[in-house]
């Protein structure tokens, strides 16, 4: 019975060595992954309103100056990454840099706006089920990809 609690315990510890956590991503993986997070659901329903309104040159331009915008916010938050290396989110680094209170008002309003997202991704879930099948009840979507979001 000893034998088989030491092959049981020898087997788990291989097993357990396997599975080991490997820096394998290459940059061209980080690349598509950040492309893929920043492409959603407001994007592909929002084009077509901005291009109503502000023609094909205009979306583009808005789409440029606010990707302008979003690569300097990162780069100053890269920097101030590599400056002092902290666990916390953005947050932390308005606590230390700026003031203590605006570092936690950003934080609730960080909370606060991921649970409006998910609300939002439902909706815009429905919109899309309702366009591609206008036969089902535009609930169907949010029900689904909601259990889908929670599993």
């Amino acid at each position: 019975m000893e034998n088989t609690a030491q092959t049981s315990q020898t087997g788990d510890q291989t097993a357990a060595d396997e599975k080991q956590l490997e820096r394998k991503l290459k940059p061209r993986h980080l690349s598509m992954i950040a492309i893929g997070g920043t492409i959603g659901t407001g994007l592909f329903l929002a084009s077509g309103s901005i291009i109503h309104t502000a023609g094909p040159g205009g979306a583009v331009a808005a789409y440029i100056i606010a990707g302008i915008m979003v690569y300097f916010l990162m780069t100053s938050l890269a920097e101030m990454a590599a400056l002092i290396p902290i666990t916390g989110s953005f947050s932390t680094y308005t606590s230390r840099f700026v003031d203590p209170a605006l570092g936690f008002a950003i934080g609730w309003n960080y909370w606060y706006n991921n649970a409006i997202v998910v609300a939002l991704e439902l909706a815009a879930s429905s919109l899309i089920m309702k366009y591609w099948l206008p036969s089902v009840r535009a609930s169907f979507g949010a029900h689904y990809f909601l259990h889908s979001y929670l599993d």
